[in-house]
Protein backbone atom coordinates (compact mmCIF):
# COMPACT_ATOMS: atom_id res chain seq x y z
CA UNK A 1 0.00 0.00 0.00
CA UNK A 2 1.47 3.40 -0.98
CA UNK A 3 1.61 6.43 1.34
CA UNK A 4 -1.47 8.10 -0.13
CA UNK A 5 -3.50 4.92 0.23
CA UNK A 6 -2.37 4.55 3.82
CA UNK A 7 -3.50 8.08 4.65
CA UNK A 8 -6.86 7.45 2.99
CA UNK A 9 -7.26 4.24 4.93
CA UNK A 10 -6.46 6.00 8.22
CA UNK A 11 -8.92 8.77 7.40
CA UNK A 12 -11.70 6.28 6.69
CA UNK A 13 -11.11 4.22 9.82
CA UNK A 14 -12.93 5.27 12.99
CA UNK A 15 -10.98 7.10 15.65
CA UNK A 16 -12.94 5.36 18.38
CA UNK A 17 -14.00 1.81 17.60
CA UNK A 18 -16.42 0.18 20.08
CA UNK A 19 -14.93 -3.20 19.18
CA UNK A 20 -11.77 -2.17 21.04
CA UNK A 21 -13.74 -2.49 24.26
CA UNK A 22 -13.82 -6.24 23.61
CA UNK A 23 -10.08 -6.54 24.20
CA UNK A 24 -8.93 -8.58 27.16
CA UNK A 25 -7.26 -5.55 28.76
CA UNK A 26 -10.59 -3.73 29.24
CA UNK A 27 -11.33 -3.92 32.96
CA UNK A 28 -14.97 -4.08 34.06
CA UNK A 29 -16.03 -3.94 37.70
CA UNK A 30 -19.42 -4.44 39.34
CA UNK A 31 -18.51 -3.52 42.91
CA UNK A 32 -18.72 -1.21 44.77
CA UNK A 33 -20.40 0.28 41.69
CA UNK A 34 -20.26 -0.47 37.97
CA UNK A 35 -17.30 1.03 36.11
CA UNK A 36 -14.80 0.19 33.40
CA UNK A 37 -11.28 1.20 32.46
CA UNK A 38 -10.10 0.86 28.85
CA UNK A 39 -6.65 2.02 27.84
CA UNK A 40 -5.21 2.98 24.43
CA UNK A 41 -8.56 3.40 22.72
CA UNK A 42 -7.32 5.92 20.14
CA UNK A 43 -4.88 5.43 17.24
CA UNK A 44 -1.47 7.01 17.73
CA UNK A 45 -1.55 8.55 14.25
CA UNK A 46 -4.49 10.78 15.26
CA UNK A 47 -2.76 12.41 18.24
CA UNK A 48 -1.31 15.38 16.36
CA UNK A 49 -4.60 16.24 14.65
CA UNK A 50 -6.56 15.96 17.90
CA UNK A 51 -4.04 18.18 19.69
CA UNK A 52 -4.26 20.78 16.92
CA UNK A 53 -8.07 20.73 16.86
CA UNK A 54 -8.65 20.78 20.62
CA UNK A 55 -10.61 23.88 21.71
CA UNK A 56 -8.48 26.73 23.02
CA UNK A 57 -10.49 27.57 26.13
CA UNK A 58 -8.96 30.42 28.11
CA UNK A 59 -10.46 29.31 31.42
CA UNK A 60 -10.39 26.19 33.56
CA UNK A 61 -13.26 23.73 33.82
CA UNK A 62 -15.70 21.77 31.67
CA UNK A 63 -17.67 23.56 28.96
CA UNK A 64 -20.49 22.30 26.70
CA UNK A 65 -19.19 21.10 23.35
CA UNK A 66 -19.77 23.54 20.50
CA UNK A 67 -18.56 22.52 17.07
CA UNK A 68 -17.36 26.04 16.28
CA UNK A 69 -14.84 25.84 19.14
CA UNK A 70 -13.21 22.69 17.76
CA UNK A 71 -11.36 21.52 14.69
CA UNK A 72 -12.66 18.69 12.50
CA UNK A 73 -10.91 15.79 14.21
CA UNK A 74 -12.32 16.70 17.64
CA UNK A 75 -15.82 17.08 16.22
CA UNK A 76 -15.44 13.72 14.52
CA UNK A 77 -14.30 12.15 17.78
CA UNK A 78 -17.26 13.63 19.65
CA UNK A 79 -19.62 12.20 17.02
CA UNK A 80 -18.09 8.75 17.43
CA UNK A 81 -18.08 8.95 21.22
CA UNK A 82 -21.78 9.78 21.26
CA UNK A 83 -22.85 7.36 18.52
CA UNK A 84 -25.53 4.83 19.60
CA UNK A 85 -23.20 1.91 18.83
CA UNK A 86 -20.54 3.19 21.20
CA UNK A 87 -23.12 4.01 23.88
CA UNK A 88 -24.51 0.48 23.63
CA UNK A 89 -21.01 -1.00 23.95
CA UNK A 90 -20.50 0.99 27.15
CA UNK A 91 -24.00 0.30 28.43
CA UNK A 92 -23.85 -3.47 27.97
CA UNK A 93 -20.76 -3.59 30.16
CA UNK A 94 -22.28 -1.40 32.85
CA UNK A 95 -25.73 -2.97 33.00
CA UNK A 96 -27.57 -0.34 30.92
CA UNK A 97 -28.25 -2.11 27.58
CA UNK A 98 -30.48 0.69 26.24
CA UNK A 99 -27.90 3.43 26.86
CA UNK A 100 -27.76 4.25 23.14
CA UNK A 101 -31.37 5.47 23.34
CA UNK A 102 -30.69 8.01 26.09
CA UNK A 103 -30.08 11.75 25.57
CA UNK A 104 -26.52 12.85 26.17
CA UNK A 105 -24.44 15.94 26.81
CA UNK A 106 -20.78 16.45 25.93
CA UNK A 107 -18.45 18.73 27.87
CA UNK A 108 -14.79 19.39 27.17
CA UNK A 109 -12.01 20.47 29.50
CA UNK A 110 -8.64 21.89 28.55
CA UNK A 111 -7.37 22.87 32.02
CA UNK A 112 -8.27 22.69 35.69
CA UNK A 113 -7.57 24.68 38.80
CA UNK A 114 -7.18 23.24 42.27
CA UNK A 115 -10.83 23.49 43.24
CA UNK A 116 -11.73 20.85 40.64
CA UNK A 117 -11.72 17.10 41.27
CA UNK A 118 -13.34 17.01 44.70
CA UNK A 119 -14.94 13.67 45.59
CA UNK A 120 -18.51 13.26 44.33
CA UNK A 121 -20.94 10.75 42.78
CA UNK A 122 -22.36 12.75 39.83
CA UNK A 123 -25.94 14.01 39.84
CA UNK A 124 -28.98 11.73 39.79
CA UNK A 125 -29.85 13.00 36.33
CA UNK A 126 -26.79 11.20 34.93
CA UNK A 127 -27.10 7.52 34.10
CA UNK A 128 -23.57 6.83 32.84
CA UNK A 129 -20.55 9.10 32.47
CA UNK A 130 -17.55 8.43 30.23
CA UNK A 131 -14.24 10.30 30.18
CA UNK A 132 -11.79 10.11 27.28
CA UNK A 133 -8.36 11.59 27.98
CA UNK A 134 -6.19 13.33 25.38
CA UNK A 135 -2.95 14.19 27.21
CA UNK A 136 0.09 12.88 25.32
CA UNK A 137 2.15 12.86 28.52
CA UNK A 138 1.60 13.31 32.23
CA UNK A 139 4.04 14.27 34.98
CA UNK A 140 5.24 11.67 37.46
CA UNK A 141 2.62 12.66 40.02
CA UNK A 142 -0.77 11.51 41.30
CA UNK A 143 -2.22 14.99 40.92
CA UNK A 144 -5.06 14.97 38.39
CA UNK A 145 -5.18 11.16 38.14
CA UNK A 146 -8.74 9.81 38.42
CA UNK A 147 -9.56 7.71 41.46
CA UNK A 148 -12.57 5.47 41.99
CA UNK A 149 -13.20 5.41 45.73
CA UNK A 150 -14.90 3.44 48.48
CA UNK A 151 -15.83 6.54 50.49
CA UNK A 152 -16.78 10.17 50.01
CA UNK A 153 -14.40 11.41 52.71
CA UNK A 154 -11.10 9.73 51.83
CA UNK A 155 -9.29 10.32 48.52
CA UNK A 156 -6.80 7.59 49.45
CA UNK A 157 -9.37 4.77 49.86
CA UNK A 158 -9.01 3.56 46.27
CA UNK A 159 -11.06 0.77 44.70
CA UNK A 160 -8.39 0.20 42.01
CA UNK A 161 -5.13 1.98 41.16
CA UNK A 162 -5.66 5.53 39.92
CA UNK A 163 -5.98 6.17 36.18
CA UNK A 164 -3.46 8.52 34.59
CA UNK A 165 -5.21 10.87 32.13
CA UNK A 166 -3.11 9.77 29.16
CA UNK A 167 -4.03 9.89 25.49
CA UNK A 168 -6.63 7.30 24.58
CA UNK A 169 -7.43 6.15 28.11
CA UNK A 170 -11.18 5.88 28.67
CA UNK A 171 -13.14 5.35 31.86
CA UNK A 172 -16.89 5.04 32.29
CA UNK A 173 -19.12 4.42 35.28
CA UNK A 174 -22.77 3.98 36.13
CA UNK A 175 -23.98 6.66 38.48
CA UNK A 176 -25.01 5.36 41.93
CA UNK A 177 -25.36 6.77 45.42
CA UNK A 178 -21.87 5.38 46.13
CA UNK A 179 -20.14 6.05 42.78
CA UNK A 180 -17.48 8.10 44.52
CA UNK A 181 -14.68 9.44 42.35
CA UNK A 182 -12.29 12.39 42.23
CA UNK A 183 -8.64 13.31 41.99
CA UNK A 184 -5.96 15.15 43.89
CA UNK A 185 -5.79 18.91 43.27
CA UNK A 186 -4.21 19.80 39.95
CA UNK A 187 -3.65 23.15 38.31
CA UNK A 188 -2.88 23.38 34.62
CA UNK A 189 -3.66 21.61 31.39
CA UNK A 190 -5.64 18.36 31.56
CA UNK A 191 -7.40 17.56 28.30
CA UNK A 192 -10.52 15.41 28.48
CA UNK A 193 -13.80 14.92 26.65
CA UNK A 194 -16.72 13.88 28.85
CA UNK A 195 -20.05 12.47 27.74
CA UNK A 196 -22.91 11.90 30.14
CA UNK A 197 -26.04 9.99 29.20
CA UNK A 198 -29.03 11.53 30.95
CA UNK A 199 -32.46 10.66 32.28
CA UNK A 200 -34.35 13.17 30.08
CA UNK A 201 -34.14 15.83 27.41
CA UNK A 202 -35.20 18.38 30.03
CA UNK A 203 -32.11 17.58 32.06
CA UNK A 204 -29.96 17.95 28.94
CA UNK A 205 -31.37 21.42 28.31
CA UNK A 206 -30.92 22.44 31.93
CA UNK A 207 -27.32 21.26 32.06
CA UNK A 208 -26.48 22.90 28.73
CA UNK A 209 -27.85 26.24 29.89
CA UNK A 210 -26.03 25.98 33.21
CA UNK A 211 -22.78 25.15 31.40
CA UNK A 212 -23.09 28.23 29.19
CA UNK A 213 -23.69 30.44 32.23
CA UNK A 214 -20.67 28.89 33.93
CA UNK A 215 -18.53 29.62 30.89
CA UNK A 216 -19.63 33.27 30.94
CA UNK A 217 -18.93 33.55 34.68
CA UNK A 218 -15.44 32.12 34.26
CA UNK A 219 -14.75 34.44 31.35
CA UNK A 220 -15.62 37.42 33.54
CA UNK A 221 -14.35 36.21 36.90
CA UNK A 222 -11.76 33.54 36.12
CA UNK A 223 -9.31 34.89 38.67
CA UNK A 224 -11.84 34.57 41.48
CA UNK A 225 -12.72 31.05 40.36
CA UNK A 226 -9.04 30.11 40.51
CA UNK A 227 -8.57 31.49 44.01
CA UNK A 228 -11.69 29.84 45.44
CA UNK A 229 -10.17 26.38 45.67
CA UNK A 230 -6.47 27.14 45.90
CA UNK A 231 -6.17 25.74 49.41
CA UNK A 232 -8.73 22.97 49.34
CA UNK A 233 -8.26 19.83 51.39
CA UNK A 234 -7.05 16.79 49.43
CA UNK A 235 -10.18 14.84 50.47
CA UNK A 236 -12.63 17.67 49.87
CA UNK A 237 -16.02 16.47 48.64
CA UNK A 238 -19.36 17.71 47.45
CA UNK A 239 -22.66 15.87 47.15
CA UNK A 240 -24.53 15.97 43.85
Amino acid sequence: MNAAAQILNQTAAPLLDPRNLERADTLVFEQPFAFLIAREQLPSHAAADLARDFPGYANAGFFPHEARDCGPSINRLVAELTAPAFARAIGVRLGVPDLGDKPHIVTICRALNKRHGTIHTDSRSKIVTALLYLNESWPDTSEGCLRFLHRIDDIDDLVVPEVRPLYGHLVAFRRADNSFHGHLPHEGERRVIQVAWLTSEEEKLRKTQRGKLSRLFKKLFGGIDRRLGAGRDRSAAHRD
